[in-house]
């Protein structure tokens, strides 16, 4: 009974997730990763692998979820393919060194690193802090470190990476709508070695609740899959009829909120 109430959350989440994600542009790990944290508590997974384990559940949804927008922004030629090509070695050395960094962190300070992280995106939404094109594109051997260093980080918050792709990208003067194009295509990369890179680093931790596959709850990855593709589609429709930056204002406190939670915790 307790799995079926945990799956209704789980599809709950998805649509959530998936909502935001089309109404706002943001990435759905922004969302899943908090929220998991506080449903693995209520469920009673053990705490030390709590953050760990919504980390690498939450890089298994966006595995799924990447491949459609991909496709989106694809149609639109609005994906740099030159560009991502050369960051996506670097992207994925780091996101498997990123899960292993994650790794090597006790669980309340990942959730704490996680808190912070989640504070410093809600401060730049509510500031609107965006940087001014300032530099050329650098080449192959430039983007490939900046993938390492947006790989690196996305794995250890459970991101796609967009929240680093479209600054970096824009800072270099790529249009934006190329920018959130091919930081689309490069969250699939992101996705899939940080969620192989949790599956490595979490095999048959002894913590572990049952159906997971190392730090990858797979109730929680099938629910959120099943619906946060299609409420995707709700959130995009639904931005053309709402204040699109009275909504950001409004999510960017509730992740303030939802950081400071992590700290009190």
């Amino acid at each position: 009974m307790i799995l079926i109430y945990a799956l209704a959350s789980y599809l709950a989440l998805g649509a959530l997730a998936g909502t935001l994600a089309g109404l706002l542009g943001i990435g759905g790990g922004l969302i899943i990763v908090p929220v998991l944290i506080f449903t693995f508590g209520l469920q009673g997974i053990n705490p030390e692998i709590i953050p760990h384990l919504a980390v690498g559940t939450s890089l298994a949804t966006i595995v799924f979820t990447s491949v459609s927008s991909i496709r989106s922004h694809h149609k639109h030629r609005a994906v740099r393919w030159d560009l991502f090509r050369p960051m996506t070695l670097g992207i994925v050395a780091g996101a498997l060194i990123g899960a292993w960094t994650a790794s090597l962190l006790s669980g309340r300070a990942l959730e704490l690193v996680i808190g912070v992280f989640v504070m410093l995106v809600g401060l730049k939404m509510f500031f609107e802090v965006v940087p001014e094109p300032g530099r050329d594109v650098p080449g192959s051997a430039g983007l490939g470190v900046a993938g390492g260093g947006i790989g690196w980080v996305s794995a250890i918050f459970g991101i796609g990476g967009g929240t680093l792709t479209v600054p970096f990208l824009s800072w270099c003067n790529v249009r934006m709508q190329q920018a959130v194009g091919t930081s689309a295509a490069c969250g699939l990369p992101i996705a899939v070695a940080g969620a192989l890179g949790n599956i490595w680093t979490g095999w048959q931790d002894p913590a572990l609740p049952e159906l997971s596959a190392g730090f990858i709850y797979l109730p929680a990855l099938i629910g959120i899959i099943l619906t946060s593709v299609l409420f995707a589609c709700v959130g995009a429709n639904l931005a053309h009829r709402l204040n699109a930056r009275l909504l950001k204002r409004t999510f960017s406190i509730m992740l303030l909120l939802v950081g400071l939670r992590f700290f009190l915790s």
